[in-house]
């Protein structure tokens, strides 16, 4: 939440020499529209986006790569529209909340009303990604959220009481989509977590990355661009075998 593609910018570098890459602004980040006032916005709303970019681009399938928001979504896209899934990468995951996580969220929403959103998310960066392990992630996050707008931000942060309900189901629904969860050692908050529900997929497998906080992709880009083309590669076989 917050970030754009920028944050991607090592990894597209490296992708693009395998693969042909869309790069979807969700809405309300990068040059998206906002998120409307007074109208009904989910996961599945913006989902369904994703999907509509696809569609418009006349792309039937993907593989899909996100990272922390990027893996709630792809998470939902897996529920409500799996045949447009050919596999998936998963860079600090969320599946669900611990008990510190939901006293956090509870915090930022009584003093959301009078507190500047960025003062806020400057405060959940530092404890999402804390230390200098994180420094380099945590800047780059947060010049990027300083670009959004106050109402965009809260309207994304009003769904965050709906992630576990959007991994829910997940293992079912996308039983023969191949995804990879990517993490890193020190992602605190999520991993544990992580660790124990996927184990109930039985298409989903798990790397993590030592000496590494939440957002794995930037912090150690070089191991997560390796193992996530090699996954992509190995699937992208597959498929063509299949045909």
């Amino acid at each position: 939440m917050g970030g754009n593609s920028s944050i991607f910018y090592s990894n597209l570098k490296a992708l693009k020499k395998h693969f042909n890459i869309v790069a979807v602004h969700l809405r309300g980040h990068g040059k998206s529209p906002g998120v409307e006032s007074g109208k009904e916005f989910s996961l599945e709303t913006a989902a369904r986006e994703v999907i509509a970019v696809l569609d418009h681009l006349l792309i039937k399938k993907a593989h899909f790569i996100g990272i922390s928001l990027g893996t709630i979504v792809i998470h939902t896209i897996c529920k409500i529209a799996p045949k447009k899934v050919s596999s998936a990468v998963m860079g600090g995951a969320i599946t669900h909340f611990n008990l510190f996580s939901i006293f956090l969220v509870k915090a930022a929403k009584i003093i959301k009303p009078f507190t500047p959103f960025l003062w806020l998310y400057k405060l959940c960066a530092n404890i999402i990604m804390p230390g200098k392990m994180n420094e380099r992630s945590r800047r780059l996050f947060i010049s990027q959220a300083a670009k959004m707008r106050r109402a965009d931000f809260f309207a994304w942060f009003k769904l965050v009481d709906t992630v576990e309900e959007a991994y829910s189901g997940v293992p079912e629904s996308s039983k023969d989509v191949p995804k990879l969860y990517i993490s890193g050692s020190e992602d605190h908050l999520f991993i544990k977590q992580l660790r124990q529900d996927i184990q109930k997929d039985p298409s989903a497998s798990f790397i993590i990355i030592n000496d590494c906080g939440h957002v794995c992709n930037v912090e150690k880009n070089k191991e997560f661009n390796e193992a996530s083309i090699q996954f992509l590669k190995s699937n992208i076989k597959k498929v063509k075998r299949a045909q």
